[in-house]
């Protein structure tokens, strides 16, 4: 509190507006020394923003990951059905061989 105050007389009798100017640069820079990360500090529209670009590529993701959902759904049932065409005369052939033995016995 006394930096302000500090501050605040050093204004009231600065004798013109140079000196004034000069009082209120060395308190901004005092206040650059005081806290250097000042420059780094987010805003709400900076934090805003942010949010809105990861909701957007959170969309971007979502949606591709959708595509190869259903890309491999569909190489899913296309193996089944190519499994199905070779399992199906395999199993007729696996019976006829069964049947064939059993005669010759």
């Amino acid at each position: 509190m006394t930096s302000v105050v500090a501050l605040y007389d050093a204004l009231t009798t600065a004798p013109d507006e140079r000196s004034r100017a000069r009082v209120i640069a060395e308190a901004f820079e005092r206040l650059e020394d005081r806290y250097p990360h000042l420059q780094d500090l987010a805003t709400q529209a900076h934090l805003r923003e942010t949010e809105l670009r990861l909701q957007k590529e959170i969309e971007q993701v979502r949606a591709d990951l959708t595509l190869k959902i259903e890309q491999l759904r569909g190489d899913i049932a296309r193996t089944k059905i190519d499994l199905l065409k070779w399992l199906v005369p395999l199993m007729f052939a696996q019976v006829a061989a069964i049947a064939a033995l059993v005669k010759l016995l």
